[in-house]
């Protein structure tokens, strides 16, 4: 029990309420797009600001139980699994039904094929063989939207390791091996807009700097500056820059890419 307290303590303690708003600022943008709203045409980059979050959040819990000495993937996987999989399966529990009832029978079967992948988490690889994210079938798919909880899923099952074979280096030179992955999947990500926008899209390699992003900013550990002031402007520039991508972006917009 005692330990069960220290835990919550520890995890009240670390909780930030900025973070749990820039959620909601990722979030609501995917809705509206998807909604059609009209001035969210760029809405889908929702999804990259959560890569980003989940990068810094994921980078700066492992490097911390890191520096302490205390790091278990075995445990890191198990918060995993009871974080993720209850909503997820309560998801598709209620979509399986519905699809059930409503859906004629081809339409039922590539449900069926894309519920397969969701639960292997493999999902962004099947939309991926199916077409385009912005075209009209793609956007009644029913489970379309867990292709990005698919590549987060890949991520874990890599970058935990990486980290764990680099736990004994000097913080600079782990920093210099995130960078190394952020610039070879923008890299990746800039050629794939031009020569293979899908699989840029959907897959891991092409994504992957986004959540390394975060992670820089978790590794690095950068001073909060002093003044409010600047604080608050600085906080007011990146609220301006997703504002331009949200409302500026459109489906025609080469992405992710630079």
């Amino acid at each position: 029990m005692m330990e069960n307290q220290n835990r919550a303590e520890a995890a009240a303690s670390h909780y930030r309420p900025d973070i749990d708003g820039l959620r909601a600022v990722a979030v609501l943008p995917v809705v509206f797009y998807h909604y059609q709203i009209a001035p969210f045409t760029g809405g889908f980059v929702g999804v990259d600001i959560f890569f980003v979050i989940s990068g810094f959040l994921i980078t700066s819990l492992i490097y911390a139980e890191m520096q302490k000495g205390n790091f278990s993937i075995v445990r890191f996987y198990e918060r995993r699994v009871r974080r993720i999989f209850p909503a997820l399966f309560a998801v598709l529990i209620v979509a399986t039904v519905l699809a059930v009832l409503i859906l004629f029978p081809e339409d039922l079967r590539k449900f069926a094929m894309s519920l397969a992948a969701t639960t292997l988490f493999a999902s962004n690889f099947e939309f991926w063989h199916e077409a385009g994210y912005f075209d009209t079938a793609a956007a009644v798919k029913p489970l379309l939207h867990t292709w990005s909880l698919a590549v987060e899923e890949q991520f874990y099952l890599i970058y935990p390791a990486v980290l764990f074979l680099l736990r004994g280096a000097a913080k600079r030179w782990l920093l210099v091996a995130v960078c190394c992955i952020l610039v070879l999947s923008f890299a990746e990500s800039v050629w794939g807009v031009a020569y293979s926008p899908s699989s840029t899209f959907y897959l891991l390699p092409a994504r992957m700097w986004e959540l390394m992003l975060g992670a820089v900013l978790a590794i690095g550990q950068f001073q909060v500056p002093k003044s409010g002031r600047v604080s608050i402007i600085a906080a007011f520039v990146g609220i301006a820059f997703i504002g331009i991508a949200i409302f500026g972006f459109t489906a025609a917009t080469p992405f992710p890419g630079p």
